[in-house]
């Protein structure tokens, strides 16, 4: 597919921040998307299956021809944007190639001078190691542009946090993270519990890549935090060996969300912060003769069954007795993932606001002809 090949190295002429593959050409393609995001040194490319994402760093000379050999007969459609340009490439099932490329407004460009001086939770101009590792500081602690996103994505999951907590006069908090990867925000939710607010945090991070883990803990015992620590092992059925406080689970993949947050229920933890990731189940599931509307077209029945698998999963959690807010975390455009679920424990919940939510489950089931798997875990453990 030479016009493909063509217009990636032209889109990589540019000073590209991030780039992104998807629309599988087939269902059973291993890859379900890929990222291609600028980091200081080198771009990191992460590569999405449907539970997994792995990660290969590639230097700027090689980029472009790396990109090529990752998209041809794989992907439908290419969306890339530098610092004054969005570009994107369609592929027709017939192998028809489409190119556009239009410029971004300048107010668009470059962080409005509000944002430049807002007081962020996690402080520009303060040495955060974890952050200059990630390259999203430098040595100096200045943010540096191209990460200037990512910055205000930390400190947004921080802000959401930190609403929660301030609700009580916390003085420990034991935190499970899972599903952690990486692991950069859970470092930097360490720091911002320990250094800024002054609380006793005891984090573990949980994954099921081992090289994973072995480097989390290194890095940990690198920056000092003596009670962050990393496991190897599965959010079903995980053992844990505090009370738990606060269970946070960031792109879990499909079902995993469940688990972790039925797992959160099952401990009665106080405060759950969940960002869901490919919500496939109901997708597969769903059926529907009134609202026939809503599936009738591919992509609306993707987006409507993603939205009503959170909004199942919010109901529960208010039957179970949290009082739960369904939050965007990430501006729209930077990702269609973008709704967080907050749910912090009450004290006491009324018998009428917790039937009314088990209703509109069972309502929305009957209407679509679903079984999510938290209502199963919740309410058919026999």
């Amino acid at each position: 597919m030479p016009e493909l090949k063509d217009y990636i190295k032209r889109i990589f002429e540019n000073d590209i921040q991030k780039a992104v593959f998807s629309k599988p050409v087939n269902k059973d393609s291993e890859f379900k998307k890929i990222t291609v995001s600028r980091m200081p040194k080198f771009f990191q490319v992460a590569k999405f299956t449907e539970k997994q994402v792995f990660h290969e760093n590639i230097d700027f000379s090689k980029i472009a021809e790396r990109c090529i050999q990752l998209a041809q007969n794989c992907f439908l459609q290419v969306y890339a944007r530098s610092s004054s340009k969005e570009f994107n490439i369609l592929i027709s099932k017939n192998g028809m190639v489409s190119f556009k490329e239009k410029t971004i407004a300048s107010e668009a460009v470059a962080p409005a001078e509000h944002n430049r001086h807002k007081q962020y939770i996690i402080p520009e101009g303060k040495v955060i190691e974890p952050l200059v590792d990630m390259g999203i500081f430098t040595k100096e602690g200045k943010v540096i542009n191209a990460m200037y996103d990512k910055y205000k994505q930390i400190n947004r999951l921080i802000e959401l946090i930190d609403d929660a907590i301030k609700q009580n006069d916390y003085k420990s908090l034991n935190i499970i993270d899972f599903g952690c990867g990486k692991s950069y925000l859970t470092f930097i939710v360490y720091y911002y519990l320990t250094e800024i607010k002054g609380i006793d945090a005891h984090i573990i991070g949980l994954d099921l890549k081992k090289d994973v883990i072995e480097k989390c803990n290194k890095a940990s015992q690198k920056y000092g935090y003596k009670n962050l620590r990393f496991e190897l092992g599965d959010i079903n059925g995980y053992k844990c060996p505090f009370d738990v406080d606060m269970v946070i689970t960031l792109h879990a993949c499909d079902t995993a969300t469940d688990f972790a947050l039925y797992n959160a229920i099952e401990w009665g933890a106080k405060m759950i912060f969940s960002v869901p990731c490919c919500q496939h189940e109901l997708n597969k599931q769903i059926k529907t003769d009134n609202l026939s509307i809503l599936t009738r077209h591919g992509i609306i029945q993707e987006r409507f069954s993603a939205l009503l698998t959170d909004s199942i999963r919010g109901n529960l959690l208010e039957y179970c007795g949290y009082k739960t807010q369904l939050l965007e975390f990430i501006d729209f455009a930077h990702t269609p993932k973008n709704i967080l679920i907050r749910a912090v424990l009450r004290n006491t919940t009324p018998k009428a606001t917790k039937e009314k939510a088990l209703n509109e489950v069972n309502s929305a089931i009957k209407e679509f002809n679903v079984e999510p798997t938290l209502y199963k875990l919740l309410l058919n453990k026999d």
